[in-house]
C-alpha cells in the first residue's frame, strides 16, 4: 500500500492521545512501571527476584492509516527465579581403633584379650560429571529469495544463543489472530489494519541470556510485500525515549530508563527485512545499553537476510 500520511509521532501522538499513552477511545490503558516512590513499593532486587512475578511493560503504539487510527502495543515479559541446592558432599566416619591387650601372668597358658576386628574406612567416589543436556535440534524450514520468506516463520526467529534459556517451546511460537491484537492493546480494528499491509501470520520467541541479566523477546510479523513491511515500520511509533539503531537507518529504537537501578530497564528495536516487521524488546535490571540492543537487531536483520 501506498505511504500513510500524517503519520503520528511521539511528540504529537493522533487524536489527541496525553504525553504518556496514545489516547484512543477503545483503547486498553496501557499499565506504566513500578513507581519506587510509592509508600507499598518494595525494591525489587533483581529481574529474577521472583518467580512468575510480571514485568510491568506497557508503552503506547501509533500505527499510520487512512484514518489516523492510533493503536497502543501492550507485551508482558516474565520474568523466572532458578534456584541451585548447595552442594553437600558425603562425610566418611572415623573408624573406631583397636588396640589388642594381653594380661601377663604365672601360669603357662597365657590369657590374651580379642583383638578387634579390622574396619575399612569407606571412600567418598568423585561425583560423576554430568554432561550438559544436548541443544534440541530444530526441523523448521524456511527460505528467502528476493526479500520474500517462504516457510515456517519460526524458522526466521533470532536463535537461542549459546547458554540461554528459551521461554516456551525451543522453536518459539505461532501467535494467534488473538494473541497478535492483544500485542496491540485489542483495539478494535487492528486486525483490519494489519490485513491492509498484507498480514499473513506472526511468530514470537522469549529467552534469557546466559549470564542471566537480560530477557529477550523477538517477534516477527510476516506481511504483503518488502513494501508493505518497511511502510508499517514507518509508522510504527512509541511513547518513549528515541535512540539510534546503529547500520539501519530506518530502524526506530526505544528505551525506558527505570527510576532506580534496582528496578528494571527496557528497550525496543523496531524494523523489517524484506516481507518480515520484526520488533525485538530487551529487560535488564537498571539502565539498558543500547549496545546490547543493536547487537541483537543485528543479528536479527542479517538472519533474516540470509535464511540462515
Amino acid at each position: 500500500m501506498s505511504a500513510p500520511e500524517n503519520v503520528p509521532s511521539a511528540a504529537e501522538p493522533a487524536n489527541g492521545a496525553a504525553p504518556e499513552t496514545v489516547a484512543v477511545p477503545t483503547a486498553v490503558p496501557a499499565a506504566g512501571p513500578v513507581d519506587p516512590a510509592a509508600p507499598a513499593a518494595a525494591p525489587v532486587p533483581a529481574p529474577v527476584a521472583a518467580a512468575g512475578r510480571k514485568l510491568p511493560r506497557a508503552v503506547g503504539v501509533a500505527l499510520a492509516t487512512a484514518g489516523l487510527l492510533a493503536v497502543t502495543a501492550t507485551s508482558a515479559a516474565v520474568t523466572v527465579a532458578v534456584g541451585k541446592p548447595d552442594a553437600r558432599p558425603a562425610v566418611a566416619a572415623a573408624p573406631a581403633k583397636a588396640s589388642p591387650s594381653a594380661s601377663p601372668g604365672a601360669s603357662a597358658s597365657p590369657t590374651a584379650t580379642a583383638s578387634a576386628a579390622p574396619t575399612v574406612a569407606p571412600t567418598t567416589a568423585a561425583p560423576t560429571p554430568v554432561a550438559p543436556a544436548p541443544k534440541p535440534t530444530s526441523t523448521l524450514k524456511g527460505s528467502v529469495s528476493g526479500g520474500r520468506h517462504e516457510g515456517d516463520l519460526r524458522y526466521f526467529l533470532l536463535p537461542v544463543p549459546d547458554g540461554g534459556e528459551s521461554y516456551g517451546p525451543s522453536d518459539g511460537m505461532k501467535l494467534t489472530d488473538d494473541e497478535v491484537a492483544e500485542l496491540f492493546g485489542n483495539q478494535d480494528g487492528i486486525m483490519r489494519i494489519l490485513g491492509s499491509y498484507g498480514y499473513k501470520d506472526a511468530a514470537s520467541r522469549m529467552y534469557r541470556t546466559a549470564d542471566g541479566k537480560a530477557e529477550v523477546t523477538v517477534t516477527l510479523l510476516r506481511l504483503g510485500s518488502t513494501s508493505s513491511a518497511s511502510e508499517f515500520v514507518k509508522g510504527y511509533t512509541m511513547k518513549l525515549d528515541p535512540i539510534e539503531i546503529d547500520g539501519d537507518r530506518n530502524a526506530h529504537g526505544y528505551v525506558r530508563k527505570p527510576k532506580q537501578q534496582a528496578y528494571t530497564g527496557s528497550m525496543t528495536g523496531i524494523s523489517s527485512q524484506g516481507d518480515v516487521q520484526y520488533t525485538i524488546d530487551v529487560d535488564v535490571k537498571g539502565t539498558p545499553d543500547k549496545a546490547l540492543l543493536n547487537e541483537l537487531m543485528k543479528r536479527q536483520r542479517e538472519w533474516l537476510s540470509s535464511g540462515g
